[in-house]
């Protein structure tokens, strides 16, 4: 048994968080999910790795352009067509599991984050295009974002809510998801249409943190806010996940919506490379991985279960925090506005890199 395996027995799925075609095409996805990986996931920040950083995609641009696409055109055509892709990889994981897992995530463009509608038209358009049951598509957790979960949900489109940062945010997401569910039942009479996740966002936590804390002074504190946030929205979701109104929906056959810990490569050299891998296994989660993370955690990770150890502790952790005038809602609130400009920006730039290169290839077809 993998690591990776050792893991799902205790409840935790782990996520490969990046996709590129040669990925795929290699073969090496296939051999990921042998080991034991249950999912992907994508952000325009990894498209615009995969495709700015690679020929892979380049014969498609030329023939694409050629077609008299844009870059827009362009761009939701080759991720769509790497999602589907990987979703075939994963769809076995989706059957064996009755589709509790073996999902791939697709990001809504950034720059609707903060319209409701725009989102919601957006996702219903990306998961309808891919056409792969274990698609789940990425929306994020801005004030516009309950209201699309919401209305996703009871659509039967599965989502990714991106962007977490704090508890205030993943308990407006958690809800909206549970109403969604509802709304499904009341109108279609069934709540296992749609799956989800909630992303909470890690290590960029500690790094706004541990920046506020140095300045202070308070080194012993350093490192430890994130892992103590995580371990407080997990508490809140077991509360969430066993009251009665939840229930009423279990019993129909719904799905929790599983906690996803993001953004868990260590920006930190002096913090251990898989800290925010040992620090958060437990039942019901999910943990997306980059690369070297990945590899590090097979290589010297460790599979105890930990999410729900210490909580006491944690909470004393974001009380300390807090005495010190470090205002967590605000610092969170500003990481989840830069984590959409980000956003924003890498696939703005991304758009761009797509527009030279198709006008470079067209170039060089017609010279020769």
């Amino acid at each position: 048994m993998t690591k990776i395996q050792e893991l799902a027995e205790h409840g935790q799925a782990i996520w490969f968080d990046y996709i590129q075609r040669s990925l795929i095409g290699s073969g090496e996805l296939q051999g990921l999910v042998d080991q034991g990986i249950r999912g992907v996931t994508s952000n325009p920040s990894i498209f615009k790795k995969a495709i700015t950083g690679s020929s892979d995609y380049d014969e498609d641009i030329r023939s694409l352009a050629r077609d008299g696409k844009t870059a827009e055109e362009i761009y939701e055509i080759l991720t769509v067509n790497d999602i589907r892709s990987a979703a075939d990889v994963l769809r076995p994981v989706y059957d064996e599991t009755d589709g509790a897992d073996g999902f791939v995530s697709l990001e809504v463009n950034p720059g609707l984050a903060n319209s409701a509608r725009g989102t919601i038209d957006e996702a219903t358009h990306l998961f309808n295009t891919v056409g792969r049951p274990n698609c789940m598509i990425k929306v994020p957790a801005t004030s516009a974002g309950p209201e699309a979960v919401e209305t996703l949900i009871s659509r039967g489109v599965n989502v990714n809510v991106t962007l977490i940062f704090s508890v205030g945010h993943y308990e407006s997401v958690a809800k909206a998801y549970i109403a969604g569910l509802e709304k499904a039942r009341d109108t279609w009479g069934a709540v296992k249409a749609a799956a989800s996740v909630a992303s909470l966002f890690v290590s960029r936590l500690d790094t706004a943190v541990d920046r506020k804390l140095a300045e202070l002074g308070q080194t012993s504190l350093m490192g430890k806010t994130a892992v103590a946030n995580a371990k407080v929205v997990y508490a809140r979701f077991t509360e969430l996940f066993s009251s009665a109104r939840w229930e009423k929906l279990a019993e129909q056959g719904a799905r929790v919506q599983r906690p996803l810990w993001a953004s868990t490569g260590t920006k930190n050299p002096d913090y251990p490379d898989t800290l925010y891998v040992d620090t958060l296994i437990g039942p019901s989660t999910v943990n997306t991985l980059p690369p070297a993370t990945l590899e590090s955690f097979i290589d010297h990770g460790s599979t105890e279960p930990s999410i729900d150890k210490d909580l006491d502790r944690s909470e004393a952790q974001l009380e300390a925090v807090a005495k010190l005038g470090i205002d967590l809602d605000e610092v969170t609130r500003r990481l989840q506005d830069d984590g959409v400009e980000a956003f924003i920006r890498s696939y703005e730039e991304l758009i761009q890199s797509i527009e030279d290169k198709r006008k470079e290839l067209l170039k060089g077809g017609q010279e020769k």
